[in-house]
């Protein structure tokens, strides 16, 4: 696995990510997260992410092919196993940091590479990238529905929770979290 930057030309790769990992959740019942509708159907959307990937700094895990994989188009070897990006900047819907900090705006996982690390690995990748910055936090927001297993998973990383939010009107719950480096 290897972390590579990656830019706007990688935004169909992070669609899929986000419409796979979608389908899974809602196969699981957990819609609450990001609805039914996938995220490459809907032109906004697309919009979102491709501005992230411009405005921000896209880090991807590239498995390299060493156990036979194949990438986002079936092509064998250098499959996009996941993608964080991260900006200078947060979400406008939860509160500015009153100090520099680098925000995570995505953190996302090929469902093929799920439980093999490769989130942890872009966390600490981030984490590394704002140390190396001289940057002294790094924040994240999440869902904070269902069964709060990706509030567990960000705390299991290190990250400690700043508060609840709700955006979408009020209907969807959040959470910010941060961390120190």
């Amino acid at each position: 696995m290897e972390i590579t930057r990656g830019g706007p030309a990688d935004v169909p790769a992070i669609l899929q990510m986000l419409d796979d990992a979608q389908d899974w959740l809602a196969s699981h019942g957990r819609t609450g997260q990001w609805g039914t509708d996938h995220f490459s159907g809907a032109p906004a959307s697309v919009e979102r992410f491709t501005t992230l990937a411009t405005t921000g700094t896209v880090w991807l895990a590239v498995d390299r092919g060493d156990e036979g994989t194949a990438d986002n188009t079936g092509n064998a070897g250098n499959a996009v196993a996941g993608v964080v990006i991260t900006s200078t900047t947060a979400a406008a819907y939860v509160p500015p940091a009153d100090e520099p900090e680098h925000y995570i705006s995505l953190l996302v996982t090929a469902r093929a590479f799920t439980g093999r690390g490769v989130g942890a690995a872009l966390l600490r990748h981030a984490l590394a990238e704002a140390r190396a910055a001289g940057v002294g936090l790094v924040r994240v927001d999440c869902y904070d529905g269902d069964d709060h297993r990706l509030v567990a998973y960000y705390e299991k990383q290190g990250f400690t929770s700043l508060g609840t939010f709700t955006a979408r009107g009020g209907t969807w719950p959040g959470r910010l979290l941060g961390q120190r480096v």
